[in-house]
């Protein structure tokens, strides 16, 4: 007969990171068995949360988070990516709000504030890119309202709003700067052949080896210096400037105070920049 009294041997437990190994490893060899779909509908997942002990408004909340999460493109981690910086920047927060109003809000932002005009327009997601017009362009480069307008040398710029639950939404922003790293690689190249006909030149008047070859190491490595410089400190300001977005929409505060024009130019050519450009 087995003593009663004996100490029990002490229960195993995990910490955290020993747990969400534990779970994606099951995860793992449950998928191997064939035995789970390849996809699961909202309220599956909740169901599966319920059984393990996770509650329904985490759950939302990280699901909104994936369909919000922008997805890192191979350019971003490749040889240009390295030498000249990264081109996307992105922010994510939950806001207080219903969607369609915060989707709306944002639109107005981007249009009014950065400066920006709808490419494409879903449900859940706007995507702008920037507008062409002439006086959209003085006021850019005159910074009228005080404005940095730091995404508008983006290629292109989305919002994507997911609901959480009845009172909250899950925002996401990203914007592209593309454009501006491409500049920058073909300014490194055009910099790389001016510094080889430097060398050749050289070379051609007699110069000493270790003189002529100098061009052509000095001058790509400054253009790429030059470039990645230029690139970060873009990307920077972007980063800043849908970070102080998300800001203002969990503060409540887009809306409530019009940021009217400080000047007689700066009313005409918000005026003037009101009226949508004509496509041809």
């Amino acid at each position: 007969m087995a003593d009663s009294s004996a100490p029990k041997p002490p229960v195993p437990r995990l910490d955290r990171a020993s747990l969400e190994r534990v779970l994606a490893r099951a995860a793992e060899l449950q998928v191997g068995t064939g035995d789970t779909p390849e996809e699961f509908t909202e309220e599956q997942l909740l169901e599966l949360g319920k059984e393990v002990g996770l509650s329904a408004q985490n759950l939302r909340q990280a699901m909104a988070e994936e369909r919000t999460r922008s997805i890192v493109p191979e350019s971003e981690t490749g040889l240009v990516a390295s030498l000249f910086g990264p081109s996307r920047v992105s922010a994510s927060r939950a806001v207080s709000g219903k969607a369609p109003e915060i989707l709306a809000t944002i639109d107005m932002w981007m249009q009014r504030q950065e400066l920006l005009i709808v490419k494409r327009h879903h449900a859940d997601r706007i995507v702008w890119e920037a507008r062409k017009d002439f006086l959209v362009g003085i006021k850019r480069a005159l910074k009228l309202g005080g404005r940095d307008y730091a995404l508008s040398q983006a290629f292109e710029v989305s919002a994507t709003v997911v609901p959480v639950d009845d009172s909250r939404v899950h925002v996401g922003l990203d914007a592209d700067f593309r454009t501006s790293r491409r500049r920058g690689a073909e300014q490194t190249i055009g910099t790389t052949v001016l510094g080889a006909a430097g060398t050749a030149s050289l070379f051609v008047i007699g110069a000493m080896a270790a003189v002529a070859v100098l061009p052509v190491i000095v001058l790509p490595v400054a253009g790429i210096a030059a470039s990645r410089a230029f690139q970060g400190r873009i990307v920077s300001r972007a980063q800043l400037a849908l970070e102080q977005l998300l800001d203002r929409l969990e503060r409540g505060e887009i809306g409530r105070r019009g940021s009217g024009p400080e000047s007689l130019l700066g009313a005409i050519v918000a005026a003037a920049t009101s009226i949508p450009p004509r496509r041809i």
